[in-house]
């Protein structure tokens, strides 16, 4: 790997002496492989991980790493494979955020951090999971709905979007897009598309992003910036920027020297680098500012739906809701909405802000899908499969092998026990749910999502599975 020049001086500059023991961890270390699981579907770590000490206890470093395209469990949404250092957010949540919060993930693909604030908010925090790029929000719309959590939002629109709703957010998490220098290690693109002058656009960049989105923030609220680039001018002069522009105050986060984490390397506010030589894990940055304000003066609440014209060409007019679907759920706790194409769930206490967001933004996945209507048929969804609520008593189970599950991950035709039941039917692999089949008893149509599809060949005998467990 040839750094960039231009990099290297100011990488020196920075580093001074310990610029060589950075260098070297850069070009010829290898990355460490984590995972996070997911103990709302029971997951639990495998024998051989050792834990990731500032995850909030469900980060694991991985001895070697797995084949996850080719792990059944990977797209069960049992655990999902995160960078270690982006898992600091876990010591955040656990540190400042007590109560139930409104939380936005303004910059969220693929979904990382928005599936860590699932797992670690209080019980019953509201998530959402914004990205601007389509082709990115339609990836982070199915790693949510493979997470499972029914209090999530995905939305495609635009941090100016979002400002238009005044104070309504609790907490507003920022992982901007930066210049990856944190990347170099596993992405050659990203030295490729480095200079000084990309620094310089993305700082400006950065600058634009939190201009349109404060106004969403509500006083008292909590704002997460956080970049995987080294340089200055993208984290400490942005969180100087924040405070001078913004009055923000910033915040210390507990943590352990054994860690490694460096502190600023200009001025004296409390922010949190993980850099490749002294931490093990990618290049992070991180620091937390409250927004300046009492939260009791001023409460964001939903925007008045007299206060917008409807969007035209949305939801058809109510129908009633079909008895059986209203078994689907283990909870009673949510509002079920059906129109003339579909069923939806919502959990009550964000019943009213969901659908006001569907009115409002472009919403890729809202709450728990519960099912399509096709004239008389009631076609149950990949999403309320794969999430927490489903109440798997109400349909039958099958449980299949290793070579059945990537069969049917591949969207190819499986083959049944003869004695399973026919219609909807979930596939389990190690007890945790894959989705959908239609028995009909000479054949099962394969329901898994198409554009999901695993499309590489594969070799079983090379086959490495994380070693994720459910409960036994």
């Amino acid at each position: 790997m040839e750094l960039p020049k231009a990099f290297v001086e100011r990488m020196q500059q920075l580093l001074g002496d310990e610029y060589p023991t950075f260098e070297h961890a850069l070009t010829h270390t290898e990355q460490p492989v984590s995972i996070r699981i997911n103990t709302s579907k029971g997951a639990q770590a495998p024998d051989n991980a050792t834990r990731v000490a500032w995850s909030g206890g469900t980060g694991y470093y991985l001895p070697e790493r797995p084949t996850f395209t080719f792990d059944p469990l990977f797209h069960a949404g049992a655990y999902y494979a995160q960078e270690a250092a982006s898992m600091f957010l876990g010591r955040v949540i656990e540190q400042y955020i007590t109560t139930p919060v409104r939380y936005l993930d303004l910059c969220a693909a693929p979904g990382g951090k928005s599936t860590h604030a699932l797992a670690q908010l209080p019980e019953g925090s509201l998530v959402v999971s914004n990205e601007v790029v389509r082709q990115r929000a339609q990836i982070l719309a199915e790693n949510i709905t493979k997470w499972g959590n029914p209090h999530s939002v995905v939305t495609n629109n635009t941090p100016a979007d979002w400002g238009t709703w005044h104070n309504y957010f609790d907490v507003i998490a920022t992982d901007v897009p930066c210049s990856g220098e944190g990347m170099f290690r596993k992405d050659e693109t990203a030295i490729a598309e480095w200079s000084p002058a990309n620094v310089a656009h993305c700082a400006s960049r950065q600058e634009g992003i939190l201009a349109d989105v404060w106004n969403a923030l509500r006083p008292g609220g909590l704002l997460i910036y956080s970049t995987c680039t080294f340089n200055i001018e993208e984290n400490e002069a942005m969180v100087q920027h924040i405070v001078d522009e913004y009055n923000a105050i910033p915040l210390a986060v507990s943590t352990d020297p054994d860690w490694g984490i460096t502190s600023a390397l200009m001025g004296d506010a409390p922010v949190y680098r993980f850099m490749p030589h002294r931490t093990h894990g990618e290049g992070l940055f991180m620091a937390v500012l409250r927004k300046n304000g009492d939260a009791n003066d001023t409460c964001g609440t939903v925007p008045n739906i007299r206060d917008k014209k409807k969007k035209q060409g949305g939801k058809n007019k109510a129908v009633p809701i079909p008895r059986e679907v209203k078994e689907w759920l283990s909870s009673q706790e949510y509002t079920i909405i059906a129109d003339e194409t579909s069923i939806t769930a919502y959990p009550n206490e964000y019943a009213t802000d969901m659908q006001a967001m569907q009115r409002d933004f472009n919403v890729l996945h809202a709450g728990i899908p519960l099912a399509t209507l096709k004239g008389r048929d009631i076609i149950p969804t990949h999403a309320l499969a794969l999430s927490t609520t489903c109440n798997r008593e109400a349909f039958a189970l099958c449980e299949v092998s290793l070579d059945t599950a990537l069969t049917y991950l591949r969207r190819e035709a499986v083959t049944l026990p003869t004695d399973t039941p026919r219609g909807y039917v979930i596939l389990t692999y190690q007890g945790f749910t894959l989705g959908w089949v239609k028995n009909l008893g000479n054949r099962a149509n394969n329901l898994y999502p198409q554009e999901w599809r695993i499309r590489s060949s594969y070799n079983p005998d090379t086959i490495v599975e994380a070693g994720v467990k459910g409960k036994m």
